[in-house]
């Protein structure tokens, strides 16, 4: 049996607090422990977990470990991406890039960034929409790229001889349908609430980005990192 670690609001330090036990081949404290260490390493001696942030680093390494027992227990569907919401400066990309050491190569998440799509599709036009979807695989495999798309809702519609358009809206329906066929994963960090994306991105994106992704957002009193 494994006990899962939970926060304590107000405190800040690497060992976690035991809460509950669920059996899992990984021991989540080591893991919490070796995830602040390689944090401090990237982003330097400053960088911690906060306690009120450790139910999200959970599921997160649950999800990306594929760790069924503790995926299970905390809701996460491993056949689903991540949508990674919270506000401005609570750590989604540093969570996320974080991650990509513990997956295995197939599940590792490609970091890029909303807003250098749109620059890429202001130079180049629709062929983005293709490297993002249809063409994101493994070379000469049936494979796909786990993409995640960092800060989705800052890019611009762009204009491209003219023709306006939409392009995380586009790419992500085009991933939506590479997830029915080809099992495609892919995961999103954001701002914005749910009213925002749909506002932003149109009903028929939002009704299918409840098929794509396990929905972790942070708590509202989370701290902003950058301070």
């Amino acid at each position: 049996m494994t006990n899962i670690p939970d926060h304590q609001p107000g405190q800040e330090g690497s060992t976690p607090m035991k809460t509950k036990a669920t059996q899992s081949p990984y021991d989540y404290y080591q893991l919490f422990q070796q995830l602040e260490e390689h944090g401090k390493n990237i982003y330097g001696p400053r960088f911690w977990l906060d306690y009120v942030d450790r139910p999200v680093v959970v599921k997160l390494l649950a999800y990306f470990l594929q760790d069924e027992a503790i995926a299970a227990a905390e809701g996460i569907d491993l056949h689903k991406g991540i949508l990674l919401t919270g506000k401005i400066g609570c750590g989604k990309t540093c969570l996320m890039t974080l991650m990509r050491v513990l997956a295995s190569e197939s599940y590792r998440p490609h970091m890029v960034s909303c807003r250098q799509i749109s620059f890429e599709f202001s130079k180049i036009g629709y062929d983005v929409i293709s490297r993002y979807s249809t063409n994101a695989f493994f070379p000469y495999t049936n494979v796909p790229r786990v993409h995640c798309f960092d800060d989705l809702g800052v890019e611009q519609t762009v204009n491209y001889w003219g023709n306006n358009c939409n392009v995380m809206g586009e790419i992500l329906l085009s991933r939506y349908d590479l997830l029915i066929t080809h099992k495609m994963l892919t995961h999103l960090t954001t701002n914005l609430n749910s009213q925002e994306l749909e506002d932003t991105y149109g009903n028929r994106l939002r009704s299918r980005m409840r098929a794509m992704f396990n929905l972790i957002a942070f708590d509202p009193a989370t701290t902003d990192k950058r301070r």
